[in-house]
């Protein structure tokens, strides 16, 4: 990983994304450790975390994660799920966070030197680009390791740095073993679990 002591970094985590990433190389993510991994490579400004979370549901079993992000120096953004019925009258749900992310990286970007997103969705490869064109350096966090890879190859090409979610798994992994969350608890697939 090439980060500079001095350097201002912001680290945005598409949290659905980066679960899937996880849970693919079959470990679970300390945020804590996370955090304390990225606030030793440089001068680390903001954190963010983008999930969307259930908010019919009594209890979310992401609540517990969100709540514990949200006092442990993290910036939660959330939104509720949207429920719809896709063509062939299933139900499905639906929480991209993309829009949210992309806005608050071109709002920090203007006072960061170094930008750190965990998330291997194509789309942002243009948001990188742009982000570059300011003068900023760009790391992706993803995995290749996975069948299918979990990171788009434009997005890979694009950054200036991609490293790789499984190398990092040593620095971050909590530590106790998997917790066992049922699928059917999740209101969303690929969403995560406790830190």
């Amino acid at each position: 990983m090439l980060f500079y002591p001095q350097e201002k970094l912001a680290l945005f985590i598409d949290g659905a994304n980066l679960y899937g990433a996880a849970k693919g190389l079959g470990f679970d993510i300390d945020y804590k450790r996370l955090l304390e991994l990225f606030a030793r490579k440089g001068l680390l400004v903001r954190a963010f975390y983008y999930t969307a979370v259930a908010e019919d549901q009594e209890f979310s079993p992401l609540r517990p994660l969100v709540d514990w992000l949200d006092y442990n120096g993290f910036t939660v953004v959330t939104k509720p799920l949207k429920e719809f019925t896709d063509a062939q009258g299933r139900r499905r749900v639906k929480g991209n966070m993309d829009i949210e992310l992309a806005i608050d990286v071109m709002e920090l970007a203007e006072t960061v030197d170094h930008i750190v997103i965990f998330s291997g969705d194509g789309d942002f490869r243009r948001l990188v680009e742009a982000v570059q064109k300011k003068g900023r350096r760009v790391s992706v966090v993803s995995t290749i390791r996975t069948q299918p890879p979990m990171v788009a190859d434009e997005l890979r090409r694009q950054a200036d740095n991609f490293i790789e979610l499984e190398d990092l798994k040593s620095a971050i992994v909590r530590e106790g073993g998997p917790r066992s969350v049922s699928p059917q608890a999740h209101a969303a697939p690929n969403q995560p679990q406790y830190a």
